[in-house]
């Protein structure tokens, strides 16, 4: 078998080493791109815009992140069209993020795809690992929620201020808590 790359790995579900040095100077790129775009002024939204379309690889139409916004690499991540992202997002993005349409995150909303052994030994040689989350068509994220790795939400689907999604959540509901879950239907 032929030698895997970190970054096949990383991409792959399996565990690697983000102190590859491929993946350090990728990292260094998403953050130089998101330090001028957290640098830019209210009016400066053309300017915005041309920086997340270099970061990202894929940012629908009417698609709007309010600085501050810090990412991992940028270049796993999906935005659909009418996309809002408050302030302080944070995703890392070691495995796919996809989002959907219509799709509204609140301040300080914080989506990993990154995890770590859970054994100590193994966790203490440096692996990690990511798996990718899925945000359906029209699900709302209030503000200060977190989004754990391997997770989808589905479409139409409201997830309240504060929650800690562990599990995924099923379309067209209100879910919420620590761990979230579902508290009732939707239409």
């Amino acid at each position: 078998m032929a030698h895997q790359s970190e970054k096949h790995k990383m991409l792959t579900g399996q565990l690697y080493r983000s102190s590859d040095e491929l993946l350090c100077r990728e990292r260094r790129h998403a953050r130089k791109l998101l330090r001028t775009f957290n640098d830019t002024s209210p009016d400066e939204l053309d300017k915005r815009s041309i920086i997340l379309r270099e970061l990202l690889r894929t940012l629908g139409q009417r698609a709007v992140i309010e600085p501050p916004f810090f990412c991992d690499y940028g270049y796993n991540i999906h935005i659909g069209d009418n996309f809002y992202a408050n302030f302080n997002c944070v995703v890392l993005d070691c495995a796919e993020v996809t989002i959907g349409d219509n799709v509204f995150l609140g301040p300080g909303v914080q989506i990993y795809t990154a995890t770590h052994p859970l054994v100590a030994e193994e966790r203490n040689t440096g692996l990690e690992a990511a798996k990718p989350i899925e945000l359906g068509d029209s699900v709302w994220i209030g503000g200060g929620a977190i989004i754990n790795p391997g997770l989808t939400i589905g479409q139409g689907t409201t997830i309240g201020s504060g929650s800690i999604v562990t599990k995924n959540i099923p379309p067209n509901v209100f879910a919420a808590g620590n761990p979230c879950k579902v508290i009732r239907h939707l239409g």
